[in-house]
């Protein structure tokens, strides 16, 4: 059946800002499936909130708006661009959602716009609990016993009928897992129904018996018109059931099922997708087998394209998010060709004759009061991948490209030590579901553990544990040797088993370059093979490798001038999407002057990965050996390391040393913005300011040059990413508290105390230099004072309360750094003033994470540009000669993690911990900064109860924003303190009971639904316990919070521009040009 010619343009819904479940892989499946149909001639119509995405780059959909995504703003959209269809299934749970809302409340039919891809009616049979369950049991499918409940009465009463602890609940309609666990009694049954009862959105759970410790397998499917289905790949969970399976090791294809088992679930999966009634496009459901007794269980279905597809289109090659949304405008499987073979059609199932692992990323260190225990609510925050032609290849490899330290299954680096922990905490760890399990099943090899003492404990299948037992024996033998008494054949084996140079170096107690150099002199070279989709048995097109030591080298000569490009490696707080879009950049502007573009990356999630992005993709883990290899295989001329985040930066110095020429902004000039004393020396060349600092080595001098540059100072330690380990000390006490963790995040690493600047005005600079000429991108200034981390800050472009001077005043100094530090490429400047004096924080001569931000506000392609001044082109000629100002305002809003880290402590502060961003247009400042809340969630009310309790220095202007609040219609909540001192300014107040002094609560009335908006701000470094117990209430509730003065005004504005002005949509097309051009 051919393509539909009655639906002429198609609305595609994002999934808004990136949060743990639901990361950059829903960018991913998004800017596919806006290609897919721009090739098939239809007008393609997106909305998204994330301005770091790639699907929101003006010209990857003929309409684009970003926009908060909730059912006003859409309806909006709808009304103006009336589309003939919306494709709800490829932005994730966001968009299902929102579709399903648009289609509750009539906004579809009224418009006239059918959804595809997957009808309402599939939808729901899909998504709700009991829907599920029934349409299983219809099909004569099993599924765990469960009962769904509407209330905590309910719930008891189902645990009562299950009559088994543990009980597993999972809310319904809600992100990865997000208010779900495991409860092993009735007090934490309790809890985590009423938690999960609250976060879904409707007030719906299930109560499941728990199959813990049963294998857990994931099918991705896809469907067509003529009920043609395929199984596109088999994932097996590493990690046994009562782990999310985000946060679990996965494996594909599936390692320990038998040829029955697998032909079983094969047919299991088309009887789901058929009867939930799937039509076009891709399924991922989710099965469970009892190892004991061979009972397969169905878990659950995501009728959309899923966070395990984007890890199924980087295992196999076979692009699901592209072919689902063709399929969803009618064409069928057998129409359409697969792309790297280009004989075979895409109903032909794809085979891989290799073993891919994936491997979570985790980021505990940055909220230290959360449990780290990993269970059925997702909690990490990105992946790695690797391919290899074993599991234990495969495995080695992915471990080293988590960015964790670990260089892979023991022999050296992080969780590799030579002698075992205690044996009590080896149990533990095992027994646990935890982020280090994987390092500790070594451990309980090394301390005599037997591989059914390991099974007892952790549950995970014999077969893993026998492959790594293997790993294990052969560190062992290879510690028996030397570099030089090593036989040939035993290093081509540890190879073949994944074991890197470094590795190796730590088992022959030698080093890296001597290892690298004696394997190559001896002849065990690495070898790359194609990821081909169908097993090697057709030709491949697509230039897909992975590094393997076979005895075939697949690489495709050229001799087209090559320019290597280093990826960020896993997605994690500090470093997320924003550097993969300026590697995305880099491949697509190098492409177009010529070059052929190698991209080396370890994500599977991002559009870096993707096979068509790049003229070669490695899947290669960021180090030295794996990068190096591709370098001189491939004879590239140079490569970019700044554009990837901390990641490749690391390995800019080695890389150099290693003849590797780094194009653009020199390591040198990257190393003096790092180094303190180099530094200090170019501002006081350029007559700039910086705050009064001092270095410390430990922690007594440390506090000595506290006292000396006097409180409050900034403890941060030095080459972190993300503020990591990062505080503001307010007094001699708190510093002694803080600082032993400042010197543990980089041991033998400097520490940096600056003189903190409070109440000083933050502003961030993005600027490109071509080593000649250079220009500001934008200036970005931060709603908060000082101290907020800026990936966490709220910012606003253009800068809206500094004067014309001091901005002509950051231009001289921004020009002046690019020129001092030979920029040649991107640099990002922070600059914080007080007093009407300048001060530099910080510059990163590298692409920073507003890039993207700045590039959509101004509508110029920053990173492209620089992509093409670091091969040698000049800003005049690429046409960029003068700073552009948008005469619209930009507003960047954080989004935060919090609700998944119940008990971290809730605070703005100078360590990053928000994994996502939205952007808010609007020609008014209140309007755009009130669309920036929206698309954050929750949005700001118009009327309602304000719950306001300040610290002490902030009690004279929280009067007056009282006194506006009242004045529109709000109704003031405090506690004894801020309440009187409002009563004494005549402002309306009611008195509510602190916590612990009597009840109804704040947090009781958060609950009830009592609070529509909390303004909190700290009086320390740390919220009380009480204002923490409320900010946490507030998250979990949906209830707006600001935890800062500054915030609250920028509220405000945004309350008056709601109830005063008219809000409008317009796509970031009609913005471009909009600009002062200085």
């Amino acid at each position: 059946m051919p393509k539909r010619t009655d639906l002429q343009s198609i609305l595609i819904i994002g999934a808004g800002p990136i949060v743990i479940g639901q990361a950059c892989e829903f960018d991913y499946s998004g800017t596919q499936a806006c290609k897919a149909l721009k090739e098939e001639g239809y007008r393609v119509i997106l909305v998204n909130s994330n301005p770091a995405t790639i699907m929101t780059d003006p010209e990857f959909a003929d309409v684009t708006y970003i926009e908060p995504l909730t059912v006003e703003f859409v309806e909006k959209i709808i009304a103006a661009e009336r589309p003939s269809a919306l494709l709800p299934t490829l932005g994730g749970q966001t968009a299902l959602n929102l579709s399903m809302e648009l289609h509750k409340r009539g906004v579809l039919a009224k418009y006239g716009v059918e959804m595809i891809g997957a009808k309402p009616e599939a939808i729901a049979k899909g998504e709700d609990r009991e829907l599920f369950k029934q349409a299983m049991l219809k099909i004569g499918l099993d599924v765990a016993r469960s009962r769904t409940v509407k209330s905590l009465e309910e719930a008891r009463a189902a645990a009562d009928e299950l009559a088994m602890y543990p009980l597993i609940i999972r809310p319904s309609f809600t992100l990865g897992g997000s208010g779900g666990g495991i409860a092993y009694n009735k007090e934490e049954f309790e809890r985590i129904v009423a938690n999960g009862l609250d976060l879904s959105p409707v007030h719906e759970v299930l109560v499941e018996e728990c199959l813990l410790g049963w294998k857990e397998y994931e099918m991705e499917v896809m469907r067509d018109h003529k009920d043609q289905c395929v199984v596109i790949c088999s994932i097996e969970n590493f990690d046994p059931m009562g782990v999310h399976t985000g946060d679990s090791i996965t494996v594909a294809p599936a390692m320990t099922l038998t040829d029955k088992e697998f032909q079983v679930m094969r047919d299991a999966s088309f009887a789901v997708i058929r009867e939930i009634g799937v039509e076009t496009g891709g399924s991922n459901i989710q099965f469970s087998i009892d190892p004991k007794t061979g009972r397969q269980v169905v878990i659950e279905m995501n009728p959309r394209v899923s966070r395990s597809s984007a890890l199924a289109s980087k295992a196999t090659g076979f692009p699901i998010a592209k072919i689902a949304a063709k399929l969803a405008v009618g064409y069928t499987l057998d129409e359409l060709r697969n792309d790297i073979t280009r004989l075979t059609p895409a109903s032909f199932e794809p085979t891989i004759d290799y073993v891919v692992t994936k491997i979570p990323r985790f980021t505990f260190e940055k909220f230290p009061d959360a449990d780290s225990t990993l269970t059925s609510a997702m909690k990490s925050v990105g992946e790695a991948m690797a391919i290899g032609r074993t599991f234990k290849e495969s495995m080695q490899k992915c471990l080293r490209s988590l960015e964790t330290g670990a260089r892979g299954f023991g022999a050296g680096g992080k969780h590799g030590l030579d002698e075992a922990p205690d044996r009590a905490l080896i149990t533990t760890k095992l027994a646990t579901p935890n982020a280090e399990r994987i390092f500790y099943i070594r451990y309980a090899f090394m301390a005599g553990f037997s591989i059914e003492e390991i099974f007892d404990l952790s549950k995970i299948d014999p077969w893993f544990l026998h492959q790594l037992r293997e790993i294990y024996d052969l560190e062992v033998a290879l510690k028996q040797h030397t570099l030089t008494s090593v036989d040939t054949g035993l290093l081509r084996r540890a190879k073949q088993f994944g074991f890197s140079d470094a590795q190796l170096a730590h088992c022959f107690r030698s080093d890296l370059a001597s290892v690298r150099a004696e394997r190559k002199r001896r002849g065990v070279q690495t070898t790359y093979r194609l990821v081909d989709t169908c097993a090697a048995e057709f030709e491949a097109f697509t230039p897909y490798y992975y590094s393997s030591y076979g005895d075939e080298n697949e690489v495709i000569p050229s001799k087209k001038r090559k320019i290597m490009i280093l990826g960020g490696g896993p997605n994690r707080i500090g470093q997320g999407i924003e550097f993969d879009y300026c590697c995305v950049h880099a491949s697509f502007a190098l492409r177009e002057i010529g070059f052929e573009t190698v991209m080396v990356n370890s994500n599977p999630e991002t559009v870096s990965t993707d096979y068509d992005t790049s003229d070669r993709l490695y899947f290669e883990p960021l180090t030295l050996e794996d990068v190096l290899e591709v370098y001189q295989q491939e004879q590239c001329e140079g490569v970019i390391v700044q554009f990837g985040g901390q990641t490749p930066l690391n390995l800019a110095t080695a890389l150099k040393a290693n003849g590797v020429n780094i194009i653009g902004t020199s390591p040198e000039s990257i190393e003096t913005a790092e180094d303190r004393k180099l530094f200090s020396a170019i501002l006081d060349k350029l007559q700039l300011k910086s705050p009064a600092n001092r270095t410390a080595m430990n922690e007594t001098d440390a506090l000595t040059f506290a006292k000396e540059v006097g409180f409050p100072v900034l403890l941060r330690p030095s080459f972190v990413l993300g503020g990591r380990g990062m505080f503001i000390v307010y007094n001699e006490e708190e510093f002694k508290g803080v600082v032993r963790q400042a010197f543990d995040v980089m041991p033998d690493k400097p520490v940096l105390i600056d003189k903190f600047l409070e109440d000083a005005i933050e502003l961030d600079v993005d600027c490109i230099s071509d080593g000649e000429t250079s220009i500001i991108g934008g200036m970005l200034e931060h709603i908060e004072f000082a101290g907020v981390h800026s990936g966490d800050a709220a910012m606003v472009m253009p800068p809206h309360t500094l004067s014309k001077a001091m901005l002509d005043t950051v231009r001289a100094a921004t020009h002046a750094l690019a020129k001092e530090l030979h920029v040649v490429g991107l640099m990002n400047v922070q600059f914080a003033i007080k007093d009407n004096q300048l001060y530099i924080l910080e510059v990163n001569p590298r692409a920073s994470r507003t890039v993207p931000f700045v590039a959509k506000a101004i509508g110029v392609p920053l990173a492209k540009l620089a992509a093409k001044v670091m091969t040698g082109a000049k800003l005049k000629d690429l046409g960029f000669t003068r700073e552009q100002t948008p005469k619209h305002w930009c507003v960047k809003e954080a989004v935060f993690p919090f609700v998944r880290f119940p008990g971290a402590t809730i605070t703005l502060g100078p360590e990053m911990r928000s994994t996502g961003e939205v952007m808010g247009l609007d020609d008014d400042l209140g309007v755009a900064f009130a669309k920036a809340q929206a698309a954050a969630k929750p949005g700001l009310p118009v009327q309602g109860n304000v719950f306001l309790s300040v610290k002490d220095a902030d009690k004279a202007r929280a009067v007056d924003i009282a006194r506006q609040l009242v004045a529109l219609g709000f109704n003031i909540l405090s506690t004894s303190g801020t309440a009187r001192m409002l009563a004494d300014n005549n402002v309306p107040v009611t008195r509510v009971a602190k916590l612990g002094e009597g009840r109804p609560t704040t947090v009781d009335m958060i609950k009830n639904g009592q609070v529509q908006m909390v303004i909190n701000t700290p009086g320390g470094m740390i919220p009380r316990r009480d204002e923490n117990q409320i900010r946490s209430a507030a998250y979990a509730h949906n209830v707006c919070i600001m935890t800062t003065i500054t915030g609250a005004y920028a509220a405000l504005a945004g309350i008056k521009a709601l109830k005063q002005k008219q809000i409008n949509v317009r796509p970031i097309q009609k913005y471009r040009g909009n600009v002062t051009v200085l």
